[in-house]
């Protein structure tokens, strides 16, 4: 028989670890149940606006009509004579080139000022992605990597924080590469991961080309515990990049259902499609916003995650939108949001908030469809990125299309990334040849080009843009010159941009074409 103090100590010993099991227990379930509870609310608010969003698109023509009202700050009685003056009859049949001026992003991505509701687009986001992908939603089940410098930019589910496994101030370090290796670290002690999620594709690129030549590293990082001890971790991560980098993403995070990327056309295209044929191969990519302005005015959403073809929908009450048809006539009219035809291209003339009427943003779309009235468009080019030396005008998207194809006829060669400058930007440093493109490449497989090989790219650019062939032949373009440089070289570009925006193609600033030039490796 025990003595009675040492019944009463065991009684109490035991009261205290059940009491101390109810409390973890307790502390673990009460945010795991306040997350359940805001997601539930979030996704019955999405839910509404999206149904309300349906109804709107039932006639397009009001819905921008009151929309137009709103930013003008006119009564109903008048509203027709303004939508006149600023959309219809002689007010419509000349654009002035006007900048689209920075927008206010109220409510972080909540969409253009005077919107419907604070948080719009996040909520419709949320409530898409849930719809297509039930575990995306899980807590903490999102890795966020996107460098936000001294300028936070909430992410795509700002409503439901607790979904992110990344903490937030790892985003603002006032270093690029620091900001994506601590977020990518943060990411790889989460093994249940179900989306990747980054503000920009390359992003998401230069953090898994970081695990590529740094997983050594990292793995010592997790290992040591500096972060918090992780047993198992560093050796599951050493034996999955032991093995290649094809599916590495989803080999480490064997639950991934879907990548996000806020932007992905445009120049960040290179980039998705560098990922999805290695590191993220297999996995759904979701672009669920457009938006433009440097991002601060959202236009449309993607309702449609699961789907490998992006498609936006233009939505008629966040802003007033006309449409200039491509190619432009002599005399340029605007069509509105109800009078677009499937499979033509449009310039994009936005009217966003009060202050901001008619401004022209560069961006040339696509109408892929329609959703009851409104319609889907995908991005094609925008109209301002083009390189011009004598005004021959070859637009950025097209530019690239040459490249690669002159990059197919260099066996064993893989695009990285590319740069172009004009001469004019290189003083006498271009020496005393005609004015001229130079193309500074980062390639995979071949270290050096034959003169034959870098005189590809030129014939590929004759074939498919007789001005420049003609400028070529009479002499006034002279010969584009070829460049390789050494491996990171566009990493560290992108760090001296000092901005988390997509990567230019045609560089125009003095101190980023000394980085460039300082790379040349051939």
């Amino acid at each position: 028989m025990l003595p009675a103090v040492a019944v009463a100590a065991v009684a109490v010993a035991a009261v205290v670890a059940v009491a101390v099991a109810v409390a973890v227990a307790v502390a673990v379930a009460v945010p795991a149940l306040r997350h359940r509870l805001v997601r539930s609310a979030l996704r019955r608010a999405g839910g509404r606006y999206r149904r309300r969003l349906e109804a709107l698109g039932s006639d397009v023509r009001l819905s921008q009509e009151r929309r137009l009202r709103r930013l003008l700050g006119t009564g109903t009685g008048t509203a027709g004579g303004e939508r006149g003056a600023a959309g219809r009859g002689a007010g419509r049949g000349s654009v002035p080139w006007l900048p689209l001026s920075p927008c206010a992003s109220p409510g972080r991505l909540g969409g253009v000022p005077g919107a419907a509701s604070p948080g719009a687009g996040s909520l419709l986001y949320l409530d898409a992605l849930g719809a297509a992908f039930p575990r995306a939603l899980a807590r903490r089940g999102t890795a966020l990597l996107h460098w936000t410098p001294g300028c936070p930019r909430a992410p795509a589910g700002w409503p439901l924080p607790t979904l992110y496994c990344t903490p937030a101030p790892a985003g603002a370090l006032p270093s690029r590469a620091a900001a994506l290796r601590v977020q990518l670290l943060f990411a790889l002690r989460q093994r249940a991961l179900h989306v990747l999620e980054a503000g920009l594709a390359a992003e998401l690129h230069d953090a898994l080309v970081a695990l590529r030549t740094e997983w050594p590293q990292l793995a010592q990082e997790l290992a040591l515990g500096r972060l918090s001890p992780q047993p198992g971790l560093p050796e599951g991560l050493r034996a999955e990049c032991a093995r290649g980098f094809e599916g590495i993403a989803m080999r480490l995070w064997p639950q991934l259902e879907v990548v996000v990327l806020r932007t992905a056309h445009g120049t960040e295209r290179l980039y998705c499609d560098s990922l999805r044929q290695a590191d993220c191969q297999g996995l759904p990519f979701y672009c669920p916003f457009y938006q433009v302005g440097g991002g601060e005015s959202l236009l449309g959403v993607n309702l449609w995650p699961a789907e490998p073809v992006t498609r936006f929908l233009l939505c008629p009450d966040w802003a007033f939108c006309e449409f200039l048809p491509c190619p432009a006539n002599k005399e340029p009219r605007t069509v509105l949001l109800d009078e677009l035809w499937e499979g033509r291209e449009y310039g994009l003339v936005v009217t966003a908030q009060p202050g901001e009427y008619r401004c022209r943003t560069g961006e040339v779309l696509r109408v892929a469809g329609f959703h009851k009235q409104c319609p889907m468009v995908e991005p094609v080019r925008r109209e301002s990125h083009t390189l011009s030396v004598r005004g021959e005008s070859i637009p950025e998207e097209q530019f690239c299309q040459s490249l690669c194809r002159a990059l197919r006829m260099w066996p064993g060669a893989r695009l990285i990334d590319y740069v172009c400058v004009e001469s004019s930007l290189l003083g006498d440093s271009s020496g005393p040849c005609a004015p001229h493109y130079e193309v500074f490449m980062e390639l995979q497989g071949l270290r050096d080009l034959s003169e034959g090989q870098r005189y590809k790219l030129d014939q590929c650019l004759q074939e498919d843009f007789p001005v420049y062939k003609s400028f070529r032949f009479k002499g006034s373009i002279g010969p584009l010159r070829l460049h390789l440089v050494r491996p990171g070289t566009f990493t560290r570009l992108r760090e001296a941009l000092g901005s988390p925006l997509p990567m230019p193609r045609v560089l125009h600033e003095e101190q980023l074409l000394r980085l460039i030039q300082g790379s040349v490796v051939s």
